[in-house]
């Protein structure tokens, strides 16, 4: 995550003054979450892709305390990239690497590996049987997945990186005293909590089934996350703010989202409108809010480090997203059915699907300029495209995190 030093007017102290790496990190942990919150959707009672012949309650709270948070903190990380993108060129040059970045890589899902996964949904579900190639024509004239399955979350934030522009690229100029003077309230005690309002309100005055939405919030909601993330990083003191406060937003967070998955995630949704929907969403957006503070207020205080491990996951973030789905469904789909106990399945699924989505990134995606564009990456420096790339030495590259 990029930061500069930004000049003080009237006396007010920089914005920025140093790179926040530890939002790089979160970043590559959230994605490594994003992998296990999927490894586990064999295993939950909602329908996917492709389901173990069991379910498990635990495992149906777990993904419900997962959606709670873990988009929101992509979301809000994703602001924070934008804070910094804005400004660089005109609105040309910003929505322009925007596609390049987000949404060449969904429509390259979109004609290859997309049509894999709504295969095995379709075969495991009694839709379709025949074999892969069989089902193409079907899956182009009649299942086309525009959204890219998984990769739903790239053109919503193309779309919300439009949107937001004009008002990002207004606070980094004319409007940077309103901007400074919003981050400096924000900054005062306890002051930083009131940015889960507009979310409370988002989340409880739009009807949830009926509004555009997926893993667990509509798309209002995500969109205000996303300029609350612009506004976390525009002050020092703010982010400062947030990390004094994460002993309080920890627990605070976890007993909300505890207590929202009793009132609105378990069983069958209250109605909209009703007090029983009210209160469970207010208390979800709220409990999610304080989970993200205290996310960002640990990372702050513990992951602000640069490593070259860091600068090898960092990089492979975006790849490592597209792929993963795909290769959890395809293994799980030969995993589930085997005669073994469930964990063991899960003990399976999640390593080695980690394991081949390494194997695609570093030889397949990483190595190759024209794949490196595919995925939505920048080229490898023209040195480095001019000799063959070394693999991560293991001690670096074993356990990589991967938006």
């Amino acid at each position: 995550m990029h930061s500069r030093v930004v000049s003080a007017q009237e006396g007010r102290p920089p914005r920025v003054s140093k790179r926040l790496y530890y939002l790089d990190w979160l970043r590559v942990l959230a994605i490594l979450t994003v992998l296990v919150y999927h490894s586990s959707r064999f295993f939950n009672m909602e329908v996917w892709h492709v389901k173990n012949p069991t379910w498990y309650p635990w495992v149906e709270v777990w993904n419900r305390f997962a959606t709670a948070w873990l988009l929101p903190v992509l979301f809000v990380i994703s602001g924070a990239s934008l804070f910094f993108a804005v400004g660089k060129g005109g609105a040309g040059k910003f929505v322009k690497d925007k596609a390049l970045r987000l949404l060449v890589p969904l429509l390259v899902c979109d004609f290859t590996h997309a049509s894999l996964q709504v295969y095995l949904e379709r075969l495991t579900h009694g839709q379709f049987s025949g074999s892969y190639f069989q089902y193409l024509p079907t899956y182009f004239f009649d299942d086309f997945e525009w959204e890219g399955m998984h990769l739903w979350y790239l053109w919503v934030l193309f779309l919300f990186s439009v949107l937001l522009y004009p008002l990002m690229r207004w606070f980094k100029g004319r409007g940077q005293d309103v901007l400074g003077n919003v981050g400096d309230w924000l900054a005062r005690p306890g002051a930083v909590y009131a940015l889960a309002l507009p979310a409370i309100l988002l989340a409880v005055l739009f009807d949830y089934q009926n509004t555009p939405h997926n893993a667990g919030w509509n798309f209002f909601v995500y969109l205000w996350l996303t300029l609350a993330g612009f506004l976390v990083v525009s002050r020092e003191s703010l982010q400062a703010s947030i990390q004094r406060l994460r002993w309080l937003s920890l627990p605070i967070g976890l007993v909300l989202v505890g207590l929202s998955i009793l009132l609105v995630g378990l069983g069958e949704l209250p109605a909209f409108g009703t007090w029983g929907y009210t209160l469970g969403w207010g208390v979800r957006a709220l409990g999610s809010w304080c989970c993200v503070l205290a996310v960002l207020g640990f990372g702050r205080k513990y992951l602000d480090f640069s490593t070259s491990f860091l600068k090898y996951a960092n990089e492979g973030v975006l790849p490592f997203y597209i792929l993963h789905q795909t290769v959890l469904l395809i293994v799980g789909y030969f995993v589930v059915d085997w005669a073994i106990p469930d964990l063991l399945k899960w003990l399976i699924i999640l390593p080695v699907s980690f394991i081949l989505i390494m194997v695609l990134y570093e030889f397949l995606v990483r190595r190759f300029n024209v794949m490196r564009f595919l995925f939505g990456m920048k080229p490898l420096p023209k040195a480095a495209a001019m000799q063959p790339q070394e693999a991560m030495p293991p001690s670096r590259a074993g356990r990589l995190p991967s938006p």
